[in-house]
């Protein structure tokens, strides 16, 4: 008889476990700026079936090389992105940004407008597809190498979308990966964003995170910033940081032992969901389990 109620306990709390469970949608957004139509992953905590609130939304961009998928699959935690998304009941996005767009709007190439496609396409559909905070009291972004760049620049340049923005191992100098490999294959797949380097060294400079410290200040956004220090990106990421501190930015900075790789990844997003969990609950958009 002891047996049979623990059975039955046991088989409970797997039904239970089960639908609080983190669901996972693939959506298809169409770019009326690029003319395609792109895959973002989404994330749902198992808590969206089971209220009719809003919930806060992370964006989390992908690096380069990489797709909108990687956070799902490059994880050595394949389930990382669903534990804290059930964790702290938050919609977690991951758009597509493709090789090298570094998520802007390329302005030698009419078929890579990333800025354009985040910041309004993307966001617009997310909003209207799920009960999201549409506002951004409950919207931050965050993403990993190409993807630091990314949140920080987006972030700057529209701080009325977001109210927090963070970086891991962010690739804040434009020029940092031709530095470190200056193959005809990079070059290639830098090439239809940038140019050539040569003759676009300005387009660098103008999009580089590491110069708009300006309106990174003007904007009091919440931010955290980490790189390993084993990093082929540690020097611009310390830069950055000295910037920011001669400027009187607040901001998180951290350094840990690690180097350009998904364990490291993996260690550092759990510290930014819990940073930005903090935002969203100062201003109050945190939904209660």
């Amino acid at each position: 008889m002891k047996n049979f109620k623990f059975l039955v306990f046991t088989f409970l709390l797997c039904i239970s476990s089960m639908s609080y469970a983190a669901k996972v949608d693939t959506l298809q957004i169409a770019s009326t700026a690029m003319g395609k139509t792109y895959k973002a992953a989404v994330v749902l905590p198992g808590s969206y079936t089971k209220s009719k609130s809003t919930f806060p939304v992370l964006y989390l961009l992908h690096g380069a090389y990489g797709h909108f998928s990687d956070w799902l699959k490059s994880t050595p935690n394949k389930k990382l992105v669903q534990g804290l998304s059930d964790q702290y009941n938050i919609i977690i996005v991951m758009p597509e940004g493709e090789n090298f767009s570094f998520y802007l709007d390329s302005p030698v190439n009419k078929e890579s407008q990333f800025e354009t496609f985040i910041t309004q396409e993307v966001i617009q559909k997310v909003d209207k597809t799920y009960r999201t905070i549409s506002n951004r009291s409950g919207r931050v972004i965050t993403g990993l190498s190409m993807g630091g760049h990314g949140a920080l620049y987006l972030s700057a340049r529209h701080p009325d979308l977001f109210c927090a923005a963070g970086s891991m191992s962010g690739a804040v100098d434009m020029g940092a990966m031709l530095n470190r490999d200056s193959s005809a294959q990079v070059i290639k797949l830098m090439q239809p964003v940038f140019g050539d380097k040569s003759s676009n060294s300005e387009l660098y400079e103008q999009n580089s995170v590491l110069g708009m410290l300006d309106k990174i200040k003007a904007n009091k956004l919440s931010l955290i910033i980490d790189c390993g220090v084993d990093d082929f990106l540690i020097e611009p990421n310390r830069e950055l940081h000295r910037r920011l501190v001669y400027n009187k930015v607040d901001h998180d900075y951290t350094e840990r032992p690690g180097a350009h790789t998904w364990e490291y990844w993996e260690n550092s997003l759990p510290y930014h969901v819990l940073f930005f969990n903090k935002i969203l609950l100062k201003n109050q958009v945190v939904v209660k389990k």
